[in-house]
């Protein structure tokens, strides 16, 4: 596979210093501009502040790209024509030289491949809710069922069926590890009701125990699991209605497939006055911060 490396990544792997991978669907499909830039480019600045290098994934008209310039990353962000890409579309945006931001199943796939073993998203795709109905399950189930890394999350996005997900996981075989909680993150929010994780106290914990589904040939993500800081939550019990308004609203639209998602999340932005958008932001910023510890620790 083909895969242009910026020449900071590029000699970062090849003197073993830490490399935290970052997708760029958050950017193209995930906030409204320049909310998407400022984010992309803070959390790249927050890595580099605490000496690890930024490998923000993105396909730049048709190529696999690992690590962006500013001037890519302001175009994904701002260009109405960017796709989103998942990793089962690499191929054809590849051959149809598109320019698009990669999903959390398709960077995993350009990461693990390039080298890259932490990556640091907001939140993973899942099952749908009407996934019973729908069968609409998201790929990024099955990457992590996959691909061998360490995938740092606020658990699943909140407009999923999140305990027929956290099922999933289970059936898939992926380690989920919590961290400081034993309950599954609700994205917003910080509680699920989903109780029983294993709990981890430490970054260093996090990378032994990848460490060792390594070495026991382990060939999953470890999915590590790390709820909104407090201050930034919405509660679940107001961020549910939400999340069912917009739901409604998809259906009577008729969105469905891969548009679903980013639909969701801005009708939840629109209905919650820009209240989510915060939110996203500071869980993202969170698992950054929290990947920077492990990538150091896994280097």
């Amino acid at each position: 596979m083909k895969i242009h490396l910026s020449a900071e990544v590029e000699s970062s792997l090849v003197a073993g210093k830490p490399v935290l991978a970052l997708e760029s669907t958050i950017i193209t499909h995930g906030m409204p501009h320049p909310d998407n830039v400022e984010f992309a480019l803070r959390a790249e600045f927050i890595c580099r502040q605490q000496g690890v290098v930024p490998a923000t994934i993105a396909v730049i008209k048709g190529d696999c790209c690992v690590g962006l310039e500013k001037a890519q990353i302001e175009s994904i962000a701002i260009n109405p024509s960017t796709k989103k890409v998942s990793r089962r579309e690499l191929g054809v945006a590849i051959e149809k030289r598109w320019s698009g931001g990669t999903t959390v199943s398709a960077t995993m796939h350009i990461a693990h491949q390039s080298g890259v073993s932490v990556f640091s998203t907001g939140g993973i795709g899942g099952v749908h809710r009407g996934a019973e109905r729908s069968f609409d399950v998201s790929q990024d189930l099955t990457a992590l069922s996959q691909i061998p890394m360490v995938v740092v999350s606020a658990g699943a996005k909140a407009v999923l069926d999140i305990p027929k997900t956290l099922e999933a996981l289970e059936t898939l075989g992926v380690p989920v590890l919590g961290f400081e909680t034993n309950e599954f993150p609700a994205f917003y929010s910080r509680n699920s009701g989903l109780c029983g994780l294993l709990r981890t106290e430490s970054p260093g914990e996090i990378a032994r125990v990848f460490q060792k589904n390594k070495d026991v040939g382990v060939s999953t993500s470890t999915l590590v699991v790390n709820p909104v800081p407090v201050k930034d939550e919405i509660p679940g019990s107001e961020i549910e209605k939400i999340v069912d308004e917009a739901i409604g609203v998809a259906l009577e639209n008729k969105i469905i497939g891969k548009d679903l998602t980013p639909f969701l999340l801005k009708e939840v932005v629109k209905k919650t006055g820009g209240r989510s958008l915060e939110t996203n932001k500071a869980l993202a910023i969170n698992n950054v911060n929290l990947g920077i510890q492990i990538v150091k620790e896994l280097s």
